[in-house]
């Protein structure tokens, strides 16, 4: 099975960068969707990614979290849990449509638009190496790191 090409983007991320997925071409990169700044599953998910941020970076791997937040509630986010890594910044929903993570989602009996928790690891080559979607928090982080190691 040939992986397909990740469509590439161009977004304002914290720390004042801008990341497009084309300039890490030659690194392995993880991004992961997620709802929303500040929620339990959010904050766990990206806990979890930051606890194991140095196994991720001894593989080569950089990564990003990417959720429709603006860049000031990134900030505060990312200094709160004392992130190692960015936070990318898509109100546009500019990544989540290219990566298709936009669902209809029920919210207290309500049909509501929304980021369906999802992860994608992206090659050296700068192909979708594998997807999860749908994701359930936990071990989730761990079973990503896994397959970046694998890759």
């Amino acid at each position: 099975m040939s992986a397909k090409p990740a469509p590439d983007f161009s977004l304002p991320a914290t720390g004042g960068q801008t990341i497009s997925l084309a300039a890490l071409r030659g690194r392995k990169v993880v991004i992961y969707f997620y709802p929303k700044d500040n929620t339990p599953g959010c904050t766990n998910e990206t806990r979890d990614f930051a606890a194991l941020h140095a196994d991720f970076d001894a593989a080569g791997c950089t990564i990003f979290g990417v959720s429709r937040d603006s860049l000031k509630s990134h900030e505060n986010f990312k200094a709160k849990l004392e992130l190692p890594f960015e936070l990318i910044s898509d109100p546009e929903e500019v990544a989540c449509e290219a990566f298709g993570v936009m669902k209809l989602k029920n919210m207290y009996g309500k049909q509501v638009r929304g980021i369906e928790r999802s992860t994608f690891l992206i090659d050296a080559e700068g192909s979708i190496a594998r997807e999860w979607r749908g994701v359930k928090v936990p071990g989730h982080a761990a079973e990503v790191l896994a397959a970046v190691q694998a890759l």
